[in-house]
């Protein structure tokens, strides 16, 4: 059975113009070539088998009926019927190589809750139950930037603890005016509780990096949106770390 690729299509019709393109019934087209075609607005045909067997020259092509792949690569336009174990969807049937900038961020993320669950099982222990319930915002907020993010839905303006996003980054800058002390420097003699949201902090602050290396295009930031909502997300755990020093769990 011969083989029809993509190379071997573009070498064919370098210099022609033609609106569709005519194979016999026995041939194999590669998903790159299909790809190929449609790219070009050149309709793929698939001559009458049953005649062909006959001897006789067909009358009239026949288009090939519709072919859905399940699958999309995003890198090539090829077609996947299963999806190999290296891909994963970005999103609806589109595969990506799960190195992905996107499917990486969506990993720290899926890091980031299962931290956070851990920093709030430990304020559940220590009878904390107001930093559980902020941790717990925190949580949510975490989850809508991941749906936001997989679903390519626009994220609304976040508010965390009662406070909108200026007030958190207004409280985060300046300490000094809201806790009566200035900014922390992390010793570990505060405590697991103000050392674990320390911990939290800089881990959102490497996935809204991870976020930026995802949506940088060129000199364009796409989903400028998520990434200010990971930046005053930093802000709030920060707040959290000065509420625990400042003994306002207490």
């Amino acid at each position: 059975m011969s083989v029809l690729t993509e190379s071997a299509l573009r070498s064919e019709l370098k210099n022609q113009k033609t609106d569709r393109y005519v194979v016999s019934p026995d041939i194999l087209i590669t998903p790159s070539a299909r790809q190929y075609l449609k790219d070009k607005n050149i309709e793929l045909v698939v001559e009458n088998k049953s005649k062909a067997v006959l001897g006789e020259a067909p009358q009239k092509a026949e288009p090939e009926k519709g072919f859905q792949p399940k699958y999309v690569c995003g890198t090539t336009g090829g077609f996947f019927e299963k999806k190999p174990e290296y891909m994963t969807q970005l999103y609806g049937n589109k595969l990506v190589y799960k190195d992905h900038p996107r499917i990486f961020l969506r990993g720290r993320l899926d890091s980031l809750q299962s931290k956070t669950l851990e920093l709030q099982y430990l304020a559940y222990k220590n009878k904390t139950e107001q930093l559980r319930k902020d941790l717990g915002e925190v949580l949510q907020l975490l989850r809508n930037i991941l749906r936001a993010e997989v679903l390519e839905e626009v994220l609304p303006e976040i508010t965390l603890f009662g406070y909108k996003e200026d007030m958190l980054r207004e409280m985060s800058h300046h300490p000094q005016k809201f806790f009566d002390f200035g900014h922390i420097v992390p010793s570990y003699d505060m405590g697991e509780l103000v050392l674990g949201l320390n911990s939290l902090r800089s881990a959102v602050r490497e996935v809204e990096l991870a976020a930026v290396q995802a949506f940088k295009k060129e000199e364009n930031i796409e989903r400028q949106d998520l990434l200010q909502a990971l930046n005053r997300l930093s802000s709030g755990v920060y707040i959290l770390m000065c509420r625990c020093v400042g003994g306002f769990y207490k």
